[in-house]
């Protein structure tokens, strides 16, 4: 059962702009998890917000103020929706850093030119030491302005002795400057030791430049993970027009509250859920249900807030608004899904707590062994690869691998109807091999409906349907509702019965237009010495099908059968024809006699063997364990109460969107349309999710573990200078510094960008 916190509050941790990398997440949650009262906290880096469960009240503030402690930015978040605030610090965030990276490679450019070229053409007649100091000129704002959140960071790590990305780049592009600035300020100490005065002014502006760029990049592609939700906010109108006595207000949506009585115009969106109380009209539902047919709603019918009401003007009750309405439980359903974190993504967090230590540790020993070992220039060389192995190692990669495909997923999710609780579940769904369907409600529509008219010879259906109807159109029995709902579908003009007498468990009888008129069971028409004739054997074939036979009479000759059943939805025999395709052995279960539940399983392409009747709602989660017990994996698909503890028994508990709160309170993943064709989808996005997750997780570390033994000189000792290769290229298995700072910006943009494919899933 996916866990529900006992009380939930979002911090939002903004670290210094161009700087959220994955390190950083387990700093934050180490502060937080230093609060007296907090049992468990998540930070997820895509959406910037730390999700924290509570094990005593513990004031938002107080958990702000943690998150500063640790060195990042935090402000306590009231809900689940990202508020106009936030939208604004993200924006102003998006354009500080668009700010610096265009500012920093505006001034980069010549230094790049004079590092790089200053040995060619006309610059060849200009003095090195002039040539340093113009470089010093323009790389000192690239250093202390674009690169300050970095400086910034480092200090804040070493005064607080935490260890992040910011220290990475930091040191590494510190290094490079301030050697840069001494071999400038005094080159003649360094040729008083025997090393050249070269300077590397271009290596810390390139690195800068580099990484604001992957930034501001990485910032954009988080702002389109979370594009489907904002696109579901959208929906929500920004005013209500309440009615009060004779007058009515235009007042906004938060002003309103249950029982306030509203007006919904043409064309304008429903405000909140509730009830129609007086006029009719059409609402489109496709935002909810996803079918393009709007649903004609009259007096006393259900409203969903945010459906489009195309034609007529209505008065509603309102009754269920702000947190409560339907949109915004699917919204905080898939907030609380891209909160949570899944077994690999705390693996990585693990990972990213000791890898800067041991980041700098190689550094560190890289700078050692070059000075010590390597070629002329030592220095030089120590350095250099020192600072490639600080850049190419930041961990943005593993802190975003998995936040930003759970943010694309679940959103892409939320747009196909399917609303998956959290991370854990997408593991959950790893190897399901069985589902199994709960019959009433689940793969039926959970109410009798018309199946069939079968007249006696010379009797048309529709005399049939208009007798049993009439008689019927004022009893309550389901089945006297049915038939009543089947004949006003099909447009026919019912009359008005006279001393209608109901015998329970055997039908009713009554005079219509002035003729006696019985419906009930064969043994009723029996006594009122009615016989059935041919038609007795059609019975036996009906009942068979586990239909509901009712025989009607009229003036004491039989007028024919009128057979109800419990249908099945539409799409359901294509769920379980695509399910069996993709390998899964599917079930049914249910309360029902097995002659019922086997002619429904039939109709539904479900193998009779596969059939469980007479199961009492207390026996659905024992049945699961059996099958567990047989080393099945184990998805079940329900929507009643009675459901509710066979979904959470399941490895995986899929709810229906329809159905009761505690059925999907209990479930994984909820079917907000209850559309039996989102089952085999759901799965299958599921899947598709975790593959992505792991698949960025594995490339990230791929890189690293690739990377940073390149950017020691790895290639360097095995190519050997002077070797084969070597000259040929040009090359001595060195990595630049520069480089390695692309590098590291593509890798993060990498991840996320792979995590968008998502967004494609059909």
């Amino acid at each position: 059962m996916p866990f529900l916190p006992l009380s939930q509050v979002k911090t939002s941790p903004t670290a210094p702009a161009a700087a959220r990398p994955g390190a950083c997440v387990a700093s934050v949650e180490r502060a937080l998890g230093t609060v007296p009262g907090v049992a468990q906290a998540s930070v997820n880096l895509a959406t910037e917000r730390a999700h924290v469960r509570l094990a005593a009240p513990v004031a938002p503030e107080r958990l702000a103020e943690a998150v500063r402690a640790a060195g990042y930015g935090a402000r306590p978040v009231t809900g689940a929706v990202p508020d106009d605030a936030e939208q604004r610090e993200r924006a102003a965030e998006l354009a500080g850093l668009s700010r610096r990276f265009v500012v920093a490679a505006a001034l980069a450019l010549p230094v790049v030119v004079l590092g790089n070229l200053g040995r060619v053409g006309p610059l060849a007649t200009v003095d090195e030491g002039t040539k340093n100091l113009i470089q010093l000129l323009f790389a000192t704002p690239i250093q202390w302005w674009a690169g300050w959140p970095f400086v910034r960071g480092t200090w804040t790590g070493i005064r607080r002795r935490t260890a992040d990305m910011n220290l990475l780049i930091g040191v590494g592009t510190l290094a490079a400057y301030l050697y840069s600035l001494a071999a400038t300020v005094w080159p003649g100490r360094f040729l008083a030791a025997g090393v050249a005065p070269h300077v590397y002014f271009d290596t810390a502006a390139v690195i800068v430049v580099l990484i604001l760029l992957g930034r501001m990049l990485e910032a954009q592609a988080r702002a389109g993970t979370s594009r489907a939700m904002r696109r579901l906010l959208d929906l929500r109108p920004r005013v209500a027009h309440r009615v009060k006595g004779g007058d009515t207000e235009a007042v906004p949506l938060e002003a309103v509250a249950p029982g306030d009585r509203l007006l919904v115009r043409p064309g304008e969106r429903v405000p909140v859920d509730g009830r129609v109380t007086e006029g009719r009209s059409r609402i489109d539902q496709s935002m909810l249900t996803g079918e393009p047919m709007p649903v004609e709603v009259g007096p006393g019918d259900a409203v969903v807030g945010a459906t489009v009401n195309q034609s007529g003007a209505f008065h509603m009750q309102a009754e269920k608004v702000g947190a409560d309405s339907v949109l915004m439980q699917i919204v905080r359903l898939v907030q609380q899904a891209q909160g949570s974190k899944a077994a690999v993504a705390r693996l990585a967090d693990r990972i990213a707590a000791v890898f800067v230590p041991v980041v700098i540790t190689v550094a560190l020993a890289a700078f050692v062994l070059w000075f010590d070992l390597g070629p002329a220039p030592r220095l030089a060389h120590a350095l250099l690869a020192a600072v490639a192995v600080l850049i190419i190692a930041c961990p943005c990669a593993l802190g975003l691998a998995t936040p930003t495909a759970l943010m694309v997923g679940t959103g892409r999710g939320a747009e196909l109807g399917v609303l998956i609780r959290g991370a854990e579940v997408l593991e959950s769904a790893q190897g399901i091999d069985t589902v199994v369907f709960d019959k009433t409600g689940t793969l039926t529509l959970g109410r009798p409906a018309l199946a069939d008219l079968l007249p006696a010879p010379g009797v048309t259906a529709e005399r049939l349907l208009r007798v049993a109807a009439s008689v019927e159109r004022h009893s309550e029995h389901p089945l006297a509702a049915a038939i009543v709902r089947g004949a006003t579908e099909r447009g026919l003009a019912l009359a008005e019965p006279d001393d209608v007498a109901a015998i329970p468990g055997r039908g009713v009888v009554g005079l219509l237009q002035g003729r006696p008129v019985v419906l009930g069971t064969p043994a009723l028409l029996a006594e009122q010495g009615v016989d059935l004739g041919a038609l007795d054997a059609e019975r036996e074939r009906q009942e068979a099908a586990g239909r509901t036979v009712v025989a009607v009479a009229e003036g004491g000759a039989v007028l024919g059968l009128v057979t109800v059943s419990d249908t099945l939805k539409p799409g359901a025999p294509e769920a379980v024809a695509a399910l069996a395709r993709a390998g899964l052995q599917v079930w049914m279960i249910t309360g029902d006699n097995a002659r019922t539940a086997h002619a429904v399983a039939r109709a539904a392409g479900i193998d009779a063997g596969r059939v469980l009747a007479q199961v009492l709602p207390g026996e659905k989660a024992a049945r699961i364990a059996g099958l567990q017990a047989q080393g099945r994996k184990v998805a079940m698909v329900g929507d009643g109460i009675n459901d509710a503890p066979a979904l959470a028994r399941a490895d995986l508990g899929i709810a229906m969107g329809g159905g009761t709160d505690i059925a999907m309170e209990a479930a994984g993943i909820t079917l907000v349309r209850g559309d039996l064709a989102a089952v085999p989808i759901a799965l299958r996005l599921a899947r598709r999710t975790l593959q992505v997750i792991r698949q960025n997780l594995f490339w990230a570390f791929v890189y690293n573990t690739v990377g940073i033994p390149v950017a020691a000189g790895l290639l360097f000792v095995l190519l050997r200078v002077g070797g084969p290769v070597g000259p040929v290229l040009g090359w001595q298995g060195t990595l630049n510094p520069m480089l390695a700072s692309l590098a590291m910006a593509l890798s993060s943009v990498s991840v996320v960008t792979s995590s968008l494919r998502l967004r494609r899933f059909r």
